[in-house]
């Protein structure tokens, strides 16, 4: 789903363990050896670095790792 290039609304962990919410996200690049990937949100522009153990949901579906 993340490596389709379409986007996606996430619900990730933040570093302080409350949930944060990236609405219309998609994903750039992905580390496989790092467990990470870096995410564009597409209404502001921003790039974020999300792991992928702190990936809660992907458009509403929980996520199993």
């Amino acid at each position: 789903m993340l490596n389709s290039r379409d986007p996606v609304d996430l619900l990730v962990l933040r570093r302080d363990g409350h949930p944060m919410l990236l609405r219309r996200a998609i994903s750039l690049s992905y580390d496989y050896y790092g467990g990470w990937r870096n995410m564009k949100l597409l209404d502001s522009g921003v790039c974020r670095r999300v792991r992928d153990v702190c990936i809660l949901q992907i458009n509403g579906l929980e996520v199993f790792l």
